[in-house]
C-alpha cells in the first residue's frame, strides 16, 4: 500500500455491523511536524470515536473504531479540517480485524520506523514557518514563562526541515534531542489541549537552547569600539572565541553593536546571517566592503506589514506573499521618498526593493529592539554557500562581523530564505529555498523508477522524484567552485537518506562543464540521461500545470548549450515533455571571450556591433556607433574586434539575456557587471522608471504609452523565425545620439522584446493550433516584459503560463528535467 498518488478516501469493503466499524486509515503528504497527529486527536474525541493515532515512516496511521457514518465524516475532515501548514495528498483504507473496543478512548501513540511502516511510502518533510500570532503574543507577554524566549514555537510554527535528522519526526530524531524537557515543557507536550501538544521543537528558557554572544578583537581599522580586547579569529583558524553574554544579554549585547552601526553574524534557522543598520550609511557600506559584494542589492527585514509600505508600494497579492508563512523576501517597488528610511547602497541602480518579515523570535526580538529597518543577507563571503556550522561561520565570517550572535541548537540542514515577487498578478518564487523547500510538488507524469535530476550551474537546485512526488531541493548557489559543490553533495545525501530515495537514473544538463554535469558523469552510461537546458526550462512550466501535450514554448536567458553547439537562450520551441523542435530564435552574435562578455557588457555589445549575424539588413554604419566605441579604451576595442573578425574565442549565441546587457551598454547603464543579471536589472529599472507614475506597484506599471518598439523584422533562416537585432540596435544608438531619454529608449526595448515574443507565439499557434504557451528562464523575471507579453498574448486569446512554484530562473531547471525524464521513460507519445 502507498500514498503517492492524489487518491480520495477508498470505498471500503467491510464485513463489521453496520452500526460500528473498525478501519485502518493511512495519511499521506505534509503530516508530520505539523500538528496532524494532535489535530486528530481532538478530531476523534469530538466524534466519540476510539483509537489510537502514530507517526509511521513517513505518513500518520490512524486506527479507529466507531460508527461507520461517524467514520466517514472522519475521514472527509482529515482533509477538510487539517492543520493550516498540514497538506494531506491522499487518504486509504482498510478494514481492522480487531477493531478498538467500545469506550477505551483514543490516544496518540508511539511512533514507528519506516520499516515497521513499509518503507516505500511517500516521504513530505515540513517546511520550516514563521512564528504563529500566539507565540508571537507570548514572546511579548511579560507574564508569560517565554516571554522574549528567542525559540518559542508550537505545533503551528517554527523550525522543522533545518533540524530534522530523519523520520518519523519525532523529537529523538532532530536536532533538539539533546535538549531534555523540564517538567512544565513535558506537561505540554503530553496534554491534548495545550497548542504544544507533541511540538517536537518545545523548548523554554529552562529546557532549551540557548543565545550567546561572542565579540571578536580589533583586527582591522574599520572595526570600531565594538570588539573585546583579545581572541580573534582567522578566516582558516576555526577558534571559537569565548561567550561573553548569554541569553537575554546576548540580546541586549548584539543590539548595541547594530544600534552603533556595527555588522553582527547571527545563527538563523537554515544559517548564519549577516546584519546591520539599513538605515546607515556607513554601515552598509561596511557590509558591501568586507563581503565583497559591490552593487547586488541586499535584502531588508522590516516589523511588520505596515513598515514595508513605508518603504515599497504593495498590491494585495504582495501583501498576501509578504505575510504568508513562508515568509520569503518579496520584491517590490521602493517609494521615491524611502530616504532617509534606507540608505542608498542597500538597492543601487534598480527601483526593486527586497523586503521581507521577521520568521523567527529572535528576528521579532532584533526588529522590535532596534525598531529600524535592517539588512539581513546571507552568513557567507561573495560566491559562498550560507554557512551553518559554528566554527566555519567563526572562521569564515571573522572578517565580516564585529561579533557573533550563536546558539547551541544544530543546524541540520542548510537552508537559505526564499525570494519571491508577483509577475502579472501572480505569485512567482525567485529562489526556492526556508518555507518552500523541500516541499514536494506534482509531477504530471509518473517516474517509473526513482530519478535524480541535477539541474545546472546558477543558482542551482537539484530535483529527487518518485512516483509522482518530485521534491526540489533548496537554492544552493552558483555551482562553481568546490565549496557550493560539497554543499549541493552534502544536501543531496540529507535529503535522499531522510526520503529513503535511491535514484536509478540521474537526468543532467547537455553542458559537459557544468560540475553538475560531471557529477552525473560518474553514474553509469546506462543510467543517465541528457536534457537539453531550454527544453527543461520550459519544461519546468508545463509540468507545474500539468500539461502533457503539445504546447508553444518561449525560453530566454543568459546561455545553454543547444543541439547545434551553438549557445542558446533566446528561443521559441513548439514542445511538450518528451521533446521540441525549435520553432524561432534570436539573431546571433559573438561573444567575445566567451564569459569574459558575460561579465563585461560592454564586450557583449561590441559583439553584437561587430559580430551580429547577417540576416539581410544593412549593417550598422560607423557614424551610429562611432559615440560607443569612443567612449571605450581603444586597446579592448581594437582587441575585441579582432577576436570576433577571426572567430577567435568567440563561441555563437542566439541569447535573449546577451542582448539585454548589451543594449544596457549601449545606453551607458552596465558596462561592468558586478553580478549576475546586473546589467538586465538596471535596465529594467530605467524602463521601470520610465512608466512608473506615483501609486503604481511593480506589476502594474505597463504604460502604453511607453511601449512604442523600436525597429524589428523576422527572417528566415534553416527553417526558423529568426529576430534580426540590427535594426532594434540601430534606434538604440541613433535614438541615444539624438538625446532621446534613455529610460525611454528602455521602455521601448523591452516593448520591442515583448512585441517581437509576441509575433513568434502568434505564428507558432497559427502553424500549429495550439493555444497553451509557457513562457520560462531568467529574462521572464523581469515584470516589464513579462507583464507586456502576458497581457498581448491574452488579449489574443492564447492560454499563457509562468513559473509559479519554481524559479523561471536556473533554479527551476531540474524540476523540469525531472519532468522529461519521467515523460520520456513512461513512454509518452511525444515530438
Amino acid at each position: 500500500m502507498t500514498g503517492t498518488s492524489e487518491a480520495k478516501a477508498m470505498p471500503v469493503a467491510t464485513t463489521c455491523a453496520p452500526s460500528r466499524a473498525g478501519w485502518r486509515l493511512e495519511v499521506y503528504g505534509t503530516v508530520q511536524g505539523v500538528g496532524f497527529r494532535p489535530f486528530v486527536h481532538r478530531l476523534a474525541t469530538e466524534l466519540g470515536v476510539d483509537g489510537t493515532v502514530w507517526n509511521a515512516g513517513g505518513f500518520v496511521v490512524i486506527e479507529v473504531a466507531g460508527p461507520r457514518a461517524v467514520l466517514d465524516r472522519l475521514v472527509t475532515r482529515l482533509r477538510t479540517d487539517a492543520p493550516p501548514l498540514a497538506r494531506v495528498v491522499a487518504v486509504t483504507c482498510a478494514d481492522l480485524p480487531e477493531p478498538p473496543p467500545a469506550g477505551s478512548g483514543f490516544s496518540v501513540a508511539e511512533s514507528r520506523s519506516r520499516a515497521a511502516a513499509g518503507g516505500d511510502a511517500w516521504v513530505d518533510i515540513p517546511v520550516d514557518t514563521a512564528t504563529c500570532p500566539a507565540c508571537t503574543r507570548e514572546l511579548f507577554d511579560p507574564a508569560d514563562r517565554r516571554h522574549r524566549y528567542p525559540f518559542i514555537n508550537c505545533t503551528d510554527c517554527g523550525p522543522r526541515a533545518t533540524i530534522i535528522d530523519d523520520l518519523p519526526y519525532d523529537r529523538q530524531r532532530t536536532g533538539m534531542r539533546e535538549f531534555s524537557l523540564c517538567p512544565a515543557c513535558a506537561a505540554e507536550y503530553v496534554d491534548p489541549a495545550d497548542r504544544r501538544f507533541h511540538a517536537e521543537p518545545l523548548a523554554c528558557p529552562r529546557c532549551g537552547p540557548r543565545l550567546s554572544w561572542h565579540p571578536l578583537a580589533t583586527a582591522a581599522p574599520d572595526r570600531g569600539a565594538h570588539r573585546a580586547p583579545d581572541e580573534s579569529v582567522g578566516r582558516d583558524a576555526g577558534t571559537i572565541p569565548r561567550a561573553r553574554a548569554l541569553g537575554e544579554a546576548a540580546v541586549q549585547a548584539a543590539v548595541r553593536v547594530v544600534d552603533d552601526g556595527g555588522i553582527v553574524a547571527v545563527k538563523g534557522l537554515g544559517g548564519y546571517q549577516l546584519v546591520c543598520d539599513a538605515t546607515s550609511c556607513p554601515a552598509v557600506g561596511r557590509l558591501r566592503q568586507r563581503k565583497g559584494r559591490q552593487a547586488k542589492p541586499f535584502a531588508v527585514m522590516v516589523r511588520d506589514a505596515a513598515a514595508a509600505a513605508r518603504l515599497a508600494r504593495l498590491s494585495s497579492g504582495e501583501l498576501a506573499l509578504l505575510c504568508s508563512p513562508s515568509r520569503p523576501i518579496v520584491l517590490l517597488t521602493a517609494r521615491d521618498d524611502t530616504a532617509p528610511r534606507l540608505a542608498a547602497a542597500v538597492h543601487p541602480g534598480t527601483r526593486r526593493v527586497g523586503l521581507f518579515l521577521p520568521y523567527s523570535p529572535l528576528h521579532l526580538l532584533l526588529l522590535h529592539d532596534l525598531d529600524r529597518p535592517l539588512v539581513v543577507t546571507s552568513g557567507n563571503l561573495t560566491d559562498e554557500p550560507i554557512v551553518t556550522d559554528d566554527a566555519v561561520a567563526f572562521a569564515r565570517l571573522a572578517s565580516v562581523a564585529d561579533g557573533f550572535l550563536a546558539h547551541d541548537r544544530p543546524i541540520l540542514a542548510r537552508y537559505d530564505d526564499s525570494v519571491a515577487q508577483v509577475v502579472a498578478a501572480k505569485p512567482a518564487v525567485v529562489r526556492r529555498a526556508r518555507g518552500w523547500a523541500p516541499a514536494s510538488l506534482p509531477l504530471p507524469v509518473p517516474v517509473p523508477v526513482p530519478v535524480l535530476a541535477v539541474g545546472a550551474e546558477l543558482k542551482h537546485t537539484f530535483t529527487l522524484a518518485a512516483g509522482t512526488r518530485a521534491i526540489v531541493g533548496p537554492h544552493t548557489g552558483d555551482l562553481e567552485d568546490a565549496d557550493t559543490y560539497d554543499a549541493f553533495r552534502a544536501t543531496l545525501a540529507h535529503l535522499s537518506r531522510i526520503h529513503a530515495i535511491s535514484p536509478e537514473l540521474v537526468v543532467r544538463d547537455r553542458h559537459p562543464a557544468y560540475l553538475s554535469s560531471q557529477f552525473a558523469a560518474g553514474w553509469p552510461p546506462g543510467k543517465q540521461m541528457v536534457v537539453q537546458h531550454h527544453h527543461a526550462h520550459v519544461a519546468s512550466c508545463a509540468a507545474e500545470h500539468g500539461l502533457t501535450g503539445p504546447f508553444v514554448g518561449v525560453a530566454y536567458d543568459g546561455l545553454g548549450l543547444g543541439d547545434d553547439g551553438t549557445l542558446w537562450g533566446g528561443e521559441v520551441f513548439v514542445a511538450d515533455l518528451v521533446g521540441y523542435r525549435r520553432f524561432a530564435r534570436f539573431g546571433r552574435a559573438l561573444l567575445p571571450g566567451g564569459a569574459a562578455a558575460v561579465r563585461r557588457p560592454a564586450r557583449m555589445a561590441l559583439g553584437y556591433l561587430f559580430g551580429a549575424e547577417a540576416l539581410g539588413t544593412p549593417p550598422l554604419d560607423d557614424a551610429l556607433t562611432r559615440p560607443f566605441l569612443g567612449r571605450l579604451e581603444p586597446h579592448e576595442v581594437a582587441v575585441v574586434r579582432r577576436m570576433v573578425e577571426r572567430a577567435v574565442n568567440s563561441p555563437q549565441a542566439s541569447s535573449a539575456g546577451r542582448l539585454f546587457d548589451a543594449v544596457a551598454s549601449l545606453l551607458g547603464l552596465c558596462d561592468t557587471a558586478t553580478y549576475e543579471g546586473e546589467a538586465a536589472v538596471t535596465l529594467e529599472a530605467a524602463a521601470l522608471e520610465a512608466a512608473a507614475t506615483e501609486g503604481a506597484t511593480l506589476e502594474g506599471i505597463v504604460d502604453d504609452s511607453d511601449r512604442s518598439a523600436l525597429g524589428w523584422r523576422l527572417a528566415r533562416r534553416d527553417g526558423l523565425w529568426v529576430y534580426d537585432v540590427v535594426p532594434t540596435l540601430r534606434d538604440v544608438l541613433s535614438g541615444h545620439a539624438d538625446g532621446v531619454p534613455v529610460a525611454r529608449l528602455a521602455a521601448r526595448f523591452h516593448a520591442t522584446v515583448a512585441a517581437v515574443t509576441v509575433a513568434c507565439c502568434l505564428e507558432a499557434a497559427r502553424e500549429t493550433g495550439l493555444r497553451d504557451v509557457c513562457l520560462s528562464g531568467g529574462v521572464f523575471q523581469n515584470v516589464r516584459l513579462t507583464a507586456a507579453v502576458v497581457k498581448d498574448l491574452d488579449h489574443e486569446g492564447l492560454r499563457v503560463h509562468l513559473n509559479e512554484q519554481v524559479p523561471a530562473n536556473d533554479g527551476g531547471i531540474s524540476y523540469g528535467q525531472a519532468a522529461v525524464a519521467a515523460a520520456r521513460l513512461t513512454g509518452l507519445p511525444g515530438r
